[in-house]
């Protein structure tokens, strides 16, 4: 795992000047038009398609995790970016939409417009394809974009800013990266005065978007934050027992439990808790650490996943496999832990790290109110073989994104939003929603011909407009 000590720390006048380029690249993007960009970001698309590897290769070298999860990452990535240039034109062109009884004589139009230079600041754990999520939909509605990727992940950014500008040369300046510590991220959030941005899409903590936040409201600049989870699984009596078990290893100790809709707690009815349990330890058991998942890429962050194990035991709980003996750096050891109480760390905050809380509850009532009493409402997943309560419950769940029978199954679907509210931040990437989030709205109207009273013209006779309005008052009311 390397470091990003070989890319320059750019400062707030390299920031400032880095927007400055991107905007004088964007007119031309913009001015292209939405047919001509989906075919550029499908060249891209394709370009980077065909340097998976290299892409991979410089995740794993950053992160640390594996080179086959960093190809998994790459094709979530190109996914997202197929998706949103295909559909860019459809969600945000210009279209008709009603315009009622009282306005019948205007015909009323609805578009979306670029919003102009989009600064993104992405995460170490998904270097690739969380940012993504931001860049690749913000470039589909016709934005450019500065991205300042994680000082562990220097070289990510990097390399895309890189492909992009010889993918596409007449467009090299559209997606610029700056490189440097948080300093270098408060500066494009305005921290140091104006960057020029017209919007920010942050990843990480919560502490770190309060003060993007902060930086951002001096200027009245917008901010999609995504703030992180602590997903629930709710496992049913009826539940396929080795599914979820199977489901929830996968979903906790992937990427060494460094994914923000990760699975953190587990919420199994009484009657099927201890094989569920079992079910879990003997899966979690036969992982490699460091051929299965790799290390913590955030060395400090070993301290958080030791307090949160440690403070539970404290507490009362049981591991049931691993403990605190098996948190050693660099690759940690999985551990399962049951029966935390549900004010413990190990509940209540963010663990990111190859940890699971299995807790028994009574019954998918009690199920649902401890996983909605979390801070956090990013993900979650629900367990049933009976389908409709499995939709039933991921309705009733507060929580932004719901999978049944399955953990994170919306991350591969590009047409789904993604996002939370609370801890989890606020915004949405992915989806319709995502492609709007970096556009702004545009109305038009268009009077077609004279209305039989004109209210908006001094000229016609009160008496006239007021029997107008008494005829739309009582319509309304009867109706």
């Amino acid at each position: 795992m390397t470091t990003g000590t070989n890319h320059p720390a750019h400062t707030a006048e390299d920031v400032r000047a880095a927007v400055a380029r991107a905007r004088s690249a964007g007119r031309s993007w913009a001015a292209l038009g939405a047919r001509e960009r989906r075919a550029a970001l499908l060249r891209w698309k394709r370009a980077l398609a065909a340097r998976a590897d290299e892409f991979a290769q410089m995740i794993a070298s950053e992160t640390g995790k594996p080179v086959h999860d960093a190809r998994a990452e790459v094709l979530l990535t190109l996914v997202h970016l197929d998706w949103a240039a295909r559909n860019a034109r459809r969600v945000l062109g210009r279209r008709r939409v009603s315009s009622g009884l009282l306005s019948v004589h205007q015909r009323a139009t609805l578009a979306y417009r670029p919003l102009g230079v989009i600064g993104v600041i992405g995460p170490w754990n998904y270097p690739l394809y969380t940012p993504m999520g931001s860049i690749g939909y913000a470039l589909a509605a016709g934005n450019a974009v500065v991205f300042k990727p994680s000082e562990l992940t220097p070289g990510v950014g990097a390399l895309l800013a890189r492909s992009l500008g010889e993918a596409l040369p007449d467009h090299a300046e559209l997606l610029q990266a700056v490189t440097g510590p948080g300093s270098t991220g408060a500066a494009l959030a305005g921290a140091e005065g104006p960057s020029g941005v017209d919007k920010v899409a942050f990843t990480g903590s919560p502490g770190t978007a309060r003060k993007v936040a902060a930086a951002c409201a001096a200027t009245l600049t917008p901010l999609l934050a995504e703030c992180g989870g602590k997903d629930a699984v709710l496992v049913a009596a009826d539940a396929d027992l080795d599914a979820a078990a199977d489901a929830i290893v996968w979903g906790a100790m992937g990427n060494a439990g460094q994914t923000c809709a990760g699975v953190e707690r587990v919420y199994a009815v009484e009657s099927v808790h201890e094989a569920l349990c079992s079910r879990i330890v003997s899966r979690a058991r036969a992982l490699t650490p460091g051929e299965a998942y790799g290390p913590l890429t955030l060395p400090s962050q070993l301290d958080v996943v030791e307090r949160h194990v440690k403070q539970a035991l404290v507490d009362g709980a049981t591991a049931r496999l691993g403990g605190p003996d098996a948190l050693r750096a660099p690759v940690l050891g999985p551990v399962v832990l049951t029966g935390v109480p549900e004010d413990s760390p190990a509940v209540t905050e963010e663990t990111f790290g190859p940890v699971v809380v299995v807790n028994p509850v009574r019954d998918m009532d009690e199920a649902v109110e401890r996983a909605d009493a979390s801070a956090y409402s990013l993900g979650a997943a629900v367990f049933t073989r009976d389908r409709a309560a499995g939709v039933a419950l991921a309705e009733r769940l507060g929580s932004g994104a719901v999978s049944v029978n399955s953990v994170l199954g919306f991350a591969a679907i590009p047409s789904l939003p993604f996002g939370g509210a609370g801890e989890s931040g606020y915004g949405r990437i992915h989806g319709e929603e995502g492609l709007r989030a970096f556009a702004a709205p545009h109305a038009v109207t268009v009077r077609r011909f004279a209305p039989a009273v004109d209210l908006t013209s001094f000229a016609t006779p009160r008496e006239k407009v007021a029997r107008a309005v008494e005829l739309g008052r009582r319509l309304h009311a009867r109706f």
